[in-house]
């Protein structure tokens, strides 16, 4: 009775501390502004299940897709046995789904031949951060906490799949003793060559095969409670994001229904704009960026795909794609402790542009959409870029002076060339 208790504490506990910390982060992304983003909802839908479920963007790089897969799947379903562990906790039963019989029995293998590919799949990637060291996994952004983030993740992974076969071990070691409690229920392919690594004394089983149980499910809870804090929020939130996702062309800028009402004036003296508040061109902070761009941040996986394809980075600029959607996303989380503190409206003196994204990064962009083309769940890096830019320009009139001819011969000239339109086609008459 004392362990039940205890397992249904430490359960309330962990659900609890998860609840209060994804409803900080829902408020946090609620800082953005609105967009709609609820039309077309069956094309919304197959994107959802095409790009999250069935990860088809991840396929462009056939190797680390299938390893992403095999963890993905397994980790998922063998969760599906969180539900009798928590049946097993609360009321103090063992395997209560043992009565399933051949069902159940192919369940703990399949299970166990998941665990194994988890295993191996994540030791793969461990392998490839630290040993290989592919270059997409550093950059300037990925130093400290970001680099350590993915390995605490591997290796937590690695430790409650070992745990759940040694687990199956000790257990059908205990079965084959005929121990009280254990009843001769499911099969065990892979962890029945962990057996006759345990002791033979029914003692030492049942301490192995409780603490393994003990660790595999306060483990779980423990790694749920630590995904607001680590860049694999993606497990939970690529499904509203790849949802919610951008589905016009690439390439097609959203304008701005405030110059849009502008121009609608300068040519129809008998439009009327509608009455609107007061509001400033682009984005200088998070909470200027709208609410889709902030989940955006949160649900970064930061594997580096956008900023391996980027032609700015590539050729040695400082743009790095997943360093915008990383400081985005470290502002709004200082921005949400500013709120926790003080309440809404302080004003820290620190803005997105500048205080963490420069001048620099935000002119280096081509706009070639690459980044979110090769973005495994939809995340666009451009839509935040555009932004700064906006006000960069639009507010600050602050911009390269490359660019500030281009705009003023667009002005003056109707292009972005410093010839006059009269002078357009002299190219054609002196050949």
């Amino acid at each position: 009775m004392v362990l039940q208790i205890l397992f249904i504490a430490i359960a309330l506990a962990g659900v609890a501390l998860f609840s209060y910390n994804l409803k900080k982060v829902i408020r946090n992304i609620r800082i953005g502004k609105a967009a709609n983003r609820t039309d077309q909802p069956q094309k919304r839908m197959m994107t959802m299940v095409k790009v999250a479920l069935g990860q088809t963007k991840m396929f462009f790089r056939p190797i680390p897709a299938f390893l992403h897969l095999i963890v993905y799947a397994g980790f998922v379903i063998i969760n599906i046995e969180v539900l009798e562990i928590m049946i097993d906790g609360i009321f103090g039963t063992h395997r209560v789904f043992g009565g399933m019989g051949a069902l159940y029995n192919f369940l703990i293998a399949s299970f166990e031949i998941l665990a194994l590919g988890v295993w191996l799949g994540c030791a793969i990637f461990l392998i490839r951060r630290n040993i290989i060291k592919l270059k997409r996994f550093s950059g300037v952004e990925m130093k400290g906490w970001p680099k350590s983030d993915a390995n605490y993740i591997l290796i937590t992974e690695i430790l409650l799949m070992t745990a759940f076969l040694v687990m199956n071990a000790a257990d059908a070691k205990l079965q084959a003793m005929g121990a009280a409690h254990y009843t001769t229920v499911g099969s065990f392919p892979v962890s029945q060559f962990l057996m006759n690594l345990l002791p033979n004394t029914e003692g030492a089983l049942i301490a192995i095969e409780r603490g393994c149980w003990w660790f595999h499910i306060v483990g779980i809870f423990g790694f749920l409670n630590y995904l607001p804090y680590s860049k694999h929020f993606h497990i939970m939130f690529a499904f509203p994001n790849t949802y919610f996702s951008n589905l016009e062309p690439k390439g097609e800028f959203s304008n701005m229904q405030s110059v849009t009402n502008e121009v609608k004036a300068m040519l129809d003296p008998s439009f009327t704009p509608p009455e609107a508040e007061a509001g400033k061109f682009g984005a200088k902070d998070v909470n200027d960026l709208t609410w889709v761009n902030l989940m955006n941040a949160y649900t970064c996986t930061e594997c580096g795909r956008c900023t391996s394809v980027c032609p700015a980075n590539i050729t040695g600029k400082l743009l790095s794609p997943r360093k915008i959607m990383m400081d985005t996303r470290d502002r709004l989380e200082e921005v949400g402790k500013n709120i926790d503190k003080t309440g809404n409206g302080f004003d820290d003196g620190k803005s997105l542009i500048d205080s963490y994204i420069s001048r620099e990064e935000i002119w280096a962009c081509t706009s070639c959409n690459a980044c979110t083309q090769a973005c495994p769940i939809n995340i666009d890096p451009l839509a935040i870029i555009t932004e700064l830019r906006r006000y960069a320009v639009m507010e600050e009139s602050q911009a390269p002076a490359s660019i500030n001819a281009m705009l003023g011969n667009i002005e003056n000239n109707g292009a972005p060339w410093k010839y006059s339109p009269a002078d357009r086609l002299n190219w054609a008459k002196e050949s």
